[in-house]
């Protein structure tokens, strides 16, 4: 059973082929040593979260659109792209984290009507489903993107998106295809391409992973590297000691424990991982 889990699950990533590693990964860039700071919403912060629903790819789309009432004013848009578990409360905090920041941010739904999944093998059902048309998968984010280009919050030409394990993979393939972003954050997701990378990727590039995260192994980080230096992408790639495969998601463990798999949250990662993203986004909306 745990071999059918690792296989969907890395199916899911879309890795290209890439089986959970034991092998030492190479040399990593370091997390930052500065002061971390604080993750939950600052003083003042009122947030407004709203359920929403769109079509998109003649499916029924549920999102969650969440931002801070006490900002005047647009700002920039991001997206936020759920784990193969589908549109659970990981994206939706994720959301709120960014909109208490100070931007509007859409938690997207990619499998349709909100489905969410409590078994690895639908998780990978769901996953494998949407990626296996990617054009469809394209469509649904696109609608997801116009939806949030066209709040009254958000100032249209400024958007990115973040990713967590699936949706990693999904939003550096919509870098790797043009899709107008502004920047993309992949945060232990898949690194292989599911589409060809245009001639010189534009979207700036912020790749957070798991130093031991045996989907994501070192083979998998050179390859990457390589093939965003061949297209001329802004980017850089973070792998963080000690931390495996969902170690942003406080539910990770448990998960891990009750199906065997190599999932498990990191704290330090976990807050590491935020304020790169948090400089990242300052810089990209510049």
């Amino acid at each position: 059973m745990k071999k059918v889990l690792l296989a969907l699950l890395s199916a899911a990533l879309f890795s290209c082929g890439t089986e959970p590693a034991s092998d030492e990964s190479p040399e990593t860039t370091p997390p930052p040593t500065e002061q971390q700071g604080q993750r939950m919403p600052k003083s003042g912060v009122d947030l407004n979260g709203q359920e929403v629903s769109y079509m998109a790819d003649s499916v029924a789309m549920n999102g969650y659109l969440v931002y801070d009432k006490n900002i005047e004013g647009q700002r920039p848009g991001v997206l936020v792209v759920h784990e193969w578990w589908g549109h659970n409360n990981h994206a939706r905090q994720s959301a709120e984290y960014l909109a208490s920041l100070g931007y509007t941010a859409l938690a997207v739904d990619m499998y349709g009507n909100g489905q969410t999944a409590d078994h690895p093998s639908d998780a990978g059902s769901f996953a494998g489903a949407v990626m296996s048309d990617f054009d469809g998968a394209t469509a649904r984010f696109l609608e997801a993107k116009k939806l949030l280009e066209n709040h009254p919050t958000v100032t249209n030409d400024k958007i990115g998106a973040v990713g967590y394990c699936f949706g990693g993979g999904v939003v550096l393939n919509m870098a790797r295809q043009g899709v107008d972003l502004d920047g993309v954050v992949s945060i232990h997701g898949s690194l292989g391409a599911a589409v060809e990378a245009t001639d010189t990727i534009q979207t700036k590039i912020l790749v957070l992973t798991g130093e031991d995260d045996p989907f994501v192994p070192g083979t998998a980080r050179d390859a990457f590297a390589s093939e965003m230096t061949a297209n001329g992408a802004d980017y850089k790639l973070i792998a963080y000691p000690g931390a495996v495969h969902a170690f942003s998601n406080p539910e990770a463990t448990a998960k891990g424990e009750e199906f065997d798999l190599p999932l498990a949250y990191n704290a330090e990662a976990d807050s590491l991982s935020k304020e790169e993203m948090k400089s990242f986004f300052s810089m990209s909306f510049e």
